[in-house]
């Protein structure tokens, strides 16, 4: 589990936004009770640049657009050059600099969040970063806020998300975009993403970007969520290696000392490894060898936000999956258990982001303000088989989860901790990993879920 308060703080502002939307809560629910009845679904959509044709769709400034079995965009020729002081270093260095603008993407509906996800690659010498700059329904514009500036490794800057980027109608909590006052408005029409490629002046090396996009959500403020009923993966179990985080409690303090700090990245390692990836012997030479499972200590290091002070920023996760070779990653929403099913069926582990206290979920023998785990199957009664990270040891990873209390815990946007008091949900956030090339399953499975 993870408890980090910058997070604690999200889950609230993430509650506060989504929470209190006039227009898609549902009575008893944003009075502060649970809502009778079926509430009204999700509103989700996804968004992603990926294919040849879709690259060139954006206004490109010194990037040109790379074909072939994995298309993206690539840095081609200096824009400009820019000094770069990285607060975490406290060195200034001058980088050249490339830029691609996304054409303007209108919200399903408007939106009271956002959260991107990008895949790269970023050699020595190189790194990236994500800006976005929303509409609002009142027709003005945000300023252009930074949701990621990333590098694969932390040789050249480092991995950081940038606090204080307000302007009294949104804010940026470390990965997430969230409108202050949904009830009030205004709300997200439509939005842009900037991406800035760097590269050390007059060098060899280049960024690539084979993904990016961003996820807008008008979750329905909700306590309880409907129940649902097993679906098309009862029996469903997929075989996804099990690493406990709490066996590297106060290990590497510079990545925030392990345990209950790296239930992020041990969840993106499991579900890594189950497709077949795994960093080199070369990558994991910097680990101490008296330590097992190297490649989750591996993992906390590249994920780390230096910002946030933590493992735990959602899209740096992703990215950081999506460095391996034939893998892709996005963060998202889902909006019931039965497309998680739908996901288990083609053969797609989910990892989930969910909060609540002890007496909320059976089996897990503890509570949380925040927390990340996979799911990786369901028994034959449609109970949740996950790998909860938050173990003792890798043999009591596998967990078996009462289906209605899973599905409450993670889709929620509301909840009460262990003294009453009203606390945030995530609403459905989850990590998707999965290969370049997919079967029709796996295809239809996650068209399904909004990712095309």
């Amino acid at each position: 589990m993870t408890t980090t308060p910058r997070r604690t703080v999200l889950a609230a502002a993430v509650a506060a936004a989504v929470g209190t939307t006039a227009s898609i809560g549902q009575g008893a629910a944003a009075a502060g009770g649970p809502a009778p009845g079926r509430p009204k679904a999700s509103t989700i959509q996804n968004k992603s640049w990926r294919t040849a044709a879709q690259w060139r769709s954006g206004t490109a400034d010194g990037v040109g657009v790379v074909t072939g079995a994995r298309p993206g965009v690539t840095f081609r020729r200096a824009a400009g050059t820019v000094d770069y002081a990285d607060p975490h270093t406290g060195t200034t260095r001058t980088w050249e600099y490339a830029t691609w603008l996304s054409p303007r993407q209108r919200a399903a509906v408007p939106a009271s969040e956002l959260i991107t996800s990008w895949n790269a690659d970023t050699p020595a010498g190189t790194w990236l970063r994500v800006e976005v700059r929303g509409t609002y329904t009142d027709g003005t514009d945000s300023p252009w806020y930074t949701l990621g500036i990333w590098a694969a490794g932390d040789g050249d800057i480092r991995r950081t998300s940038v606090d204080d980027q307000a302007d009294g109608k949104s804010s940026v909590w470390t990965d997430t975009f969230s409108i202050d006052d949904a009830a009030a408005g205004p709300l997200l029409a439509s939005w842009r993403l900037r991406l800035t490629l760097y590269r050390a002046p007059g060098g060899d090396a280049v960024p690539t970007v084979w993904l990016l996009g961003a996820m807008t959500s008008a979750v329905p403020d909700r306590f309880e969520v409907p129940a649902s009923v097993p679906g098309p993966a009862a029996g469903v179990e997929l075989t996804v290696p099990r690493y406990s985080q709490n066996v590297h409690v106060g290990r590497y303090p510079e990545y925030d000392n392990g345990g209950e700090a790296w239930c992020s990245p041990t969840s993106s390692q499991m579900i890594v490894e189950s497709w077949g990836r795994a960093p080199s012997a070369e990558e994991l030479a910097w680990v101490n060898p008296e330590f097992d499972d190297p490649q989750v200590c591996h993992a906390a290091r590249q994920t780390y936000d230096y910002q946030y002070a933590g493992c735990g920023n959602w899209s740096f996760n992703a990215a950081y999956a999506a460095t391996y070779p034939g893998l892709q990653a996005v963060v998202t929403r889902i909006a019931s258990l039965a497309d998680a099913e739908r996901l288990i069926a083609a053969g797609i582990p989910l990892i989930t982001s969910q909060s609540f206290h002890e007496a909320e979920l059976d089996g897990a023998g503890y509570g949380t303000a925040g927390h990340l785990m996979t799911v990786i199957g369901f028994t034959a009664e449609g109970d949740v088989i996950a790998n909860d990270p938050a173990s003792d040891d890798n043999e009591a990873v596998r967990r078996v989860y009462r289906r209605r209390q899973f599905e409450n815990i993670w889709l929620r946007t509301k909840r009460y901790d262990a003294a009453g008091q009203v606390r945030g949900g995530t609403g459905g956030v989850c990590y998707l990993y999965y290969p370049t090339r997919l079967t029709a399953a796996q295809r239809e499975a996650l068209a399904a879920v909004g990712i095309a």
